[in-house]
């Protein structure tokens, strides 16, 4: 049976609870595949990455829960895998479909508190990188493309590394608001970072999951991962 493997960031100060989410996250991609074998490992926990690979065969396909295509993707992933022949998928963030699959998530949203996206605003909560410009730039080029797809009254960007800042971002948004971490998965900064700049700009809209967990996601991860192996 083909394998994958779902790897993400994790969190380097306490890596057991990252590491279990990962795999909630990895089971539930699982279930929604037919043929396919899912499994999981962060980066943050020591061993981890390298563990779960020699647990599997070489030829499997690795998918970076990740929002942009940088360092992390790019570099340290592919030095821990040494001389393994896995295949790396480009990152969930610059995924061509996340902004229509997003807009579905809005959408359902909006219905079930019966708002007119055109009478509300939308608050981008992103990392950004005080060292590189592509996680920023990820975030705004989903904003661009998700304007297509559904009409805000405001689409607001704000970084937790970069200026302008999630509360510079939120402040001033209608109390008819949406607020989505433009996070893969639901970390430190999702946890502590992104609600302590909300309550700075006194935000009292709706905070929806993170990017990695709209209802929509983990089925669109599974076709990926099929398609993958299909296409071999």
């Amino acid at each position: 049976m083909p394998n994958a493997l779902i790897v993400a960031h994790g969190q380097p100060s306490d890596p057991a609870p990252a590491e279990a989410t990962l795999a909630a996250f990895a089971a539930e991609v699982d279930g929604y595949c037919d043929g396919l074998s899912v499994w999981s490992a962060t980066l943050a926990a020591p061993g981890k990455l390298e563990a779960r690979l020699d647990e599997l065969p070489e030829d499997i396909v690795i998918y970076p829960l990740f929002m942009a295509k940088g360092w992390f993707v790019t570099s340290a992933l592919p030095k821990r895998l040494g001389d393994r022949k896995a295949r790396i998928l480009d990152p969930l963030g610059v995924d061509p479909d996340l902004p229509a699959l997003a807009a579905k998530a809005f959408r359902e949203t909006l219905l079930g508190k019966g708002w007119d996206a055109a009478k509300t605003d939308l608050v981008l909560a992103a990392h950004g990188s005080g060292r590189s410009r592509n996680p920023s730039a990820v975030a705004i080029e989903f904003s661009k493309e998700l304007a297509r797809f559904v009409t805000f009254q405001s689409i607001r960007v704000g970084f937790v590394e970069e200026t302008p800042s999630i509360a510079e971002a939120a402040t001033g948004a209608d109390n008819q608001s949406l607020c989505l971490p433009f996070f893969a998965c639901t970390g430190g900064h999702v946890r502590e970072d992104v609600p302590q700049e909300l309550k700075r700009a006194r935000f009292n809209g709706h905070v929806m999951p993170v990017v990695g967990d709209l209802p929509p996601i983990k089925r669109h991860i599974a076709e990926i991962l099929s398609r993958a192996f299909s296409q071999d």
